[in-house]
């Protein structure tokens, strides 16, 4: 699980909020930390506090109390959150926590005892009461009008679509379902309908995430929901006119489904989809499907149906009881399966996780080397991948103009995880989330650049 980069922290000003604040108008500032569900739920929190009056503030001083969402996934990231509570507080004093680590609240408290309030992750109506408690609100019926599209953290051309929160898995190494419970799918109307809004806000490109996309609406009663509803979910979303990229699928053997609405060109050609490992020991001891080989076939008859699919996966390496020979298997697969996009974990103990008490956990010097030699591996597969790309004409999407070059993404690259594409001569006129046709004339280990035909 990534964080958020810097550039797209809420506390750094992406907030969508123009207006000046008004006169004795309640002001609240937000970090959002974690992962794009994480910032979805940062987005509903200030659109709620946004309808209420209250101003929203990119910056630690002009805010009367500041919310910190954080990330409890990993260790590394329980510390980042720390810190950043830490600094809300040494900068502004007032300082209300949600999100993942909320679920901890000792271990908050335990730190920074005064914060103003504790709770847990997507859990708005509580983070309401704390705001309210700490900084009453004060509403001007004739001036607090809130926006059509709500309060965005990200730029105006790309939107993620939460469509359902929690996780049913029992993998050893997550505790996301101890956190965010069991899975619960938002009404597929409900969906289309925000998603039909971000559109004519002109959003357009639609990056549909959950914690197991795949699984959308099976926790439905079967007589109230088809078999899978994602698939008639993405054939709804595909109608609206935007890109819409599916993240975090679950290989269910119903995802091959979703491939022939990928070669129409109703959802873009890509899956995001965690693996996590290739053998079969290493995926037991995860609680993990054991399906490696398979895994393969279903990937060439992904390939088969739609030859332009990208796949973008996340491994982990230094697993405990991961032996020479399981890694070289998982080598051997990444050369086999040929995956386009590809992210690499060292493993670490989360507190909670039943994978701390299992034997044989891997020293961290060995760790490094496994994560080095799989990163190299995976970068010399990109690389190819791209060089294959020079000379073809792709469609990309704009997100950003600078003096010296427009950064763009194909259909194949997600915003901050993904590679940019680069237009580098006659993008004077481009604006984010135009969408151009592109001859690629150079390529990189993990970008493009390319000139506009």
């Amino acid at each position: 699980m990534s964080m958020n980069p810097p550039d797209l922290r809420p506390d750094l000003s992406r907030a969508r909020i123009t207006e000046t604040r008004r006169d004795g108008q309640p002001t609240i500032g937000m970090v959002s930390l974690g992962c794009p569900k994480a910032l979805v739920d940062s987005e509903r929190i200030l659109t709620r506090l946004r309808a209420e009056g209250y101003g929203i503030s990119p910056d630690y001083t002009g805010a009367d109390a500041v919310i910190v969402n954080t990330c409890g996934f990993l260790d590394s990231a329980k510390a980042e959150s720390l810190d950043a509570i830490g600094e809300a507080l040494a900068e502004n004093g007032r300082v209300i926590v949600t999100g993942c680590l909320g679920a901890e609240p000792e271990y908050i408290t335990g730190t920074h005892p005064k914060v103003l309030a504790v709770t847990g992750p997507h859990q708005y109506e509580q983070v309401l009461d704390a705001v309210h408690s700490a900084v009453p609100p004060a509403p001007d019926p004739f001036v607090d009008l809130l926006p059509a599209s709500g309060v965005s953290l990200t730029p105006r051309h790309f939107s993620y679509l939460k469509i359902s929160e929690g996780c049913n898995h029992k993998c050893r190494f997550c505790i996301i379902p101890d956190m965010r419970g069991k899975l619960a799918s938002r009404p597929q109307k409900a969906v289309v309908r925000e998603a039909e809004k971000l559109v004519e806000a002109g959003v357009k490109e639609l990056l549909v995430i959950s914690q197991d996309t795949s699984a959308y609406g099976t926790d439905w009663p079967r007589g109230e929901r088809a078999q899978f509803p994602i698939l008639d979910l993405a054939k709804e979303l595909g109608q609206l006119g935007a890109w819409v990229r599916m993240h975090y699928v679950y290989p269910y053997p119903h995802v091959r489904e979703l491939i022939p609405l990928m070669a129409e060109g109703l959802v873009l050609p890509y899956l995001d989809i965690p693996f996590q490992h290739a053998h079969p020991d290493t995926l037991k001891r995860m609680a993990r499907p054991v399906a490696g080989s398979r895994t393969l076939d279903e990937i060439a008859a992904w390939r088969a149906v739609c030859p332009d699919l990208t796949l973008r996966s996340t491994f982990i390496v230094g697993y405990p009881g991961e032996t020479a020979a399981e890694f070289q298997t998982l080598l051997d697969w990444l050369d086999e399966a040929q995956l386009d996009r590809v992210g690499c974990f060292k493993y670490e103990n989360v507190a909670g996780a039943r994978s701390n008490a299992l034997p044989g956990h891997v020293p961290e010097e060995v760790k490094q080397d496994r994560w080095e030699r799989f990163m190299e591996k995976a970068q010399a597969i990109s690389e190819a991948k791209l060089a294959a790309k020079v000379g073809q004409r792709i469609e990309v999407i704009v997100d950003e103009v600078e003096d010296d070059a427009a950064t763009c993404r194909t259909k194949a690259d997600a915003p901050e995880i993904d590679g940019c594409l680069f237009i580098d001569e006659g993008h004077e006129d481009l604006k984010p989330g135009d969408i151009v046709t592109v001859e690629v004339d150079e390529a990189g280990e993990y970008d493009l650049w390319g000139r506009r035909v």
